[in-house]
């Protein structure tokens, strides 16, 4: 009578899956903040345009606050870690977990970064704001006091 063998203990299975990524780039980007990417990479020049786009709209950066900038930069990151979940999710044949029958956790958090970052953007206004410029007459006084110095 041939021997069976015994099972395989789940703690010699190596698990099959993919990692996100998303825990480790969340805590690179806390412990090392904006040094965390490389400026010459194309991410970072697009979230850095991106950022630039929406401190313009805020009325640049002689109009808007620290406070203002430091929630600008909260959003910057809250977007790179979106968009990185985002490419991630889209290489996924499913977001669901057929065996639990449920949604696998990283869409949750997907979906609380997109929350985080619609109140950031909301605090910081919907609204496009203008440069603040001087009028014509202050202009020209100003203009004319500086050429006969």
């Amino acid at each position: 009578m041939a021997r069976r063998k015994p099972p395989k203990s789940s703690k010699t299975d190596k698990r099959s899956y993919q990692k996100h990524g998303l825990t480790t780039m969340k805590k690179a980007l806390h412990q090392l903040g904006g040094r965390a990417l490389d400026q010459r990479t194309s991410l970072a020049k697009a979230l850095g345009r991106w950022r630039s786009e929406i401190l313009n709209d805020l009325g640049g950066t002689e109009n808007t606050s620290a406070q203002q900038r430091a929630v600008l930069d909260l959003a910057v990151k809250t977007k790179l870690m979106l968009d990185s979940i985002d490419a991630w999710l889209l290489t996924q044949r499913s977001l669901i977990n057929a065996r639990k029958r449920a949604l696998y956790p990283v869409v949750r958090e997907r979906q609380l970064l997109a929350d985080a970052l619609a109140r950031y953007l909301g605090q910081l206004g919907l609204e496009r704001r203008s440069k603040s410029v001087m009028d014509l007459k202050s202009y020209l006084a100003e203009r004319d006091g500086d050429g006969r110095q």
